[in-house]
């Protein structure tokens, strides 16, 4: 597979946005490009606050005198079954698209990308039969139950490092409990949406329930974010859009927010660790992807004892991978997402290097695969915890490496950042790991491994990682409310 292959019909015509069951014109575009080779893939409606209004006007009145939240649960199960279903089938498709607007290889997007997007569609169907409210016995004469509730309208901004992926871990929850949402994509990267919006109309969802606005987050996500008539936000990006859309927020109607952001995670290493799994899940954590993903594993917390053979396995490791034609199956990693986002990671580096740091390998652009935003696979050595690279999200493929010398100040270097998303500690000492689960302030601590995912189990974090949970039933929790009803017995 080259470049040149042919692109679906979504990755290559001007895109509309969706709302209330059709496909709307709007005179400003967006280009969408193409970041392997910097070229122009196809433009995408620019939506404005009248088009975001027209689609909360939809979801609202999908909500209120629609079918879909008073539907059997049964309907909407197999509905949201059918979804994932489509995805599935469409894979190939999907998975080629998210990689020509995002510049991942196609192959992780067919591994990382498509199979957990149409499992959590799966996932949560089973769940719009099993949301129930409770019996309480208060005192006093009376019969006391809760009824569980949709929230209503959802507004649903995602980020661009997994376009599909973080959709559906909002829509489908969302809609499974009965809400509608207007879902609004990175303007990088919203040809997925699209199609997703488009699969959810085959699947047999009503008209209303999925809207998709294609935009700027400054114009159409803001928009969204002070909507008075949006019930609750779910929200995946950085921390600094995070905080203009809680200032939105709480100028309008104080929505209810979930926020899911960035990490600086920690892989903590002793010396009694598998080493060569712990080699391996290092440079996966933080390589894949480009090192665009919240859970990145950006700082190698690694006993001094183990220190030196270790780092020297993970830079032959990415000194030897092949960066390339995101396309071409025997590339490992692709191209950044943005011209933007290499700038950032240049900038980053270059901020390493005069912080003293000691820059291992790579750390420059490779320039010669061509016009895309291609970067090579950078390790930093001799990291101190306050250095900026240490504390701040890079959000490329940069490992920042930090040694201790016993349980405690692992612990401290863990947690000496404003994030706290996920971390993983490296030993076959079950007590330590167990202990260490404890005192770690993340979302989720990987104990002898690194990126576990389930549909079932929540995703979250501490800190300015964000609030709210993604997956599992807690995840369900954001997308509804608790009413609670008395009943006189006298």
């Amino acid at each position: 597979m080259s470049l040149a292959t042919a692109v679906p019909e979504v990755a290559r015509t001007p895109g509309r946005l969706l709302i209330d069951g059709a496909l709307v014109e709007t005179p400003a575009q967006i280009e969408v490009e193409n970041p392997a080779t910097g070229e122009i893939l196809t433009t995408v409606a620019r939506g404005t606050e009248a088009d975001v209004d027209r689609a909360v006007g939809a979801a609202r009145r999908a909500f209120e005198d629609g079918p879909w939240p008073r539907m059997n649960a049964s309907l909407r199960e197999k509905i949201l079954f059918r979804l994932g279903d489509l995805i599935e089938r469409h894979k190939d498709e999907l998975a080629l698209v998210e990689s020509l607007q995002n510049g991942k290889t196609v192959s992780e997007a067919h591994r990382g990308d498509l199979p957990p997007s149409w499992d959590i569609f799966h996932y949560m169907a089973g769940w719009a039969r099993k949301i129930q409210g409770e019996t309480i016995p208060v005192d006093g004469p009376y019969l006391n139950y809760t009824l569980r509730e949709p929230m209503g309208v959802v507004a649903a901004i995602v980020a661009w490092n997994y376009p599909l992926l973080l959709a559906s871990w909002k829509v489908a929850p969302a809609l499974a409990a009965g809400n509608t949402v207007v879902l609004k994509p990175s303007a990088l990267t919203p040809l997925t949406a699209l199609r997703l919006g488009a699969l959810a109309r085959e699947a047999g969802l009503p008209d209303g329930v999925l809207n998709v606005v294609t935009g700027t987050g400054e114009e159409a996500g803001l928009a969204l974010a002070r909507h008075m008539d949006v019930d609750k936000l779910a929200f995946t990006g950085s921390v600094e859009v995070a905080r203009a859309l809680l200032h939105a927020s709480g100028d309008s109607n104080l929505k209810r927010l979930s926020l899911e952001l960035g990490g600086k995670s920690p892989q903590i290493v002793f010396p009694d660790a598998d080493l060569d799994a712990a080699v391996s899940a290092t440079f996966k954590g933080i390589f894949a992807n480009k090192g665009e993903i919240c859970s990145a594993g950006s700082r190698l917390l690694i006993h001094r004892d183990v220190q030196d053979a270790f780092v020297q396995k993970l830079v032959e490791k990415a000194a030897a991978m092949k960066v390339g034609d995101p396309l071409d199956p025997a590339s490992e990693m692709g191209a950044v997402a943005s011209k933007a986002q290499l700038t950032k990671i240049e900038g980053y580096v270059a901020l390493g290097q005069e912080e003293g740091a000691k820059l291992l390998t790579g750390g420059r652009r490779l320039t010669d695969l061509g016009k895309g935003y291609f970067y090579a696979p950078t390790i930093f050595d001799g990291v101190r915890p306050e250095m900026r690279i240490a504390q701040e999200e890079i959000f490329g493929p940069v490992l920042c490496v930090l040694t201790f010398d016993n349980e405690d100040e692992a612990v401290r270097l863990a947690n000496s950042t404003v994030f706290g998303l996920v971390s993983s500690v490296w030993t076959k000492d079950s007590a330590r790991a167990h202990r260490l689960a404890r005192r770690i302030k993340a979302g989720s601590v990987w104990l002898n491994l690194w990126n576990g995912f389930d549909s079932a189990s929540p995703f979250g974090g501490y800190k300015q990682s964000g609030f709210g949970r993604e997956m599992g039933m807690h995840a369900l929790e954001s997308y509804t409310q608790v009413k609670s009803v008395w009943v006189s017995c006298q």
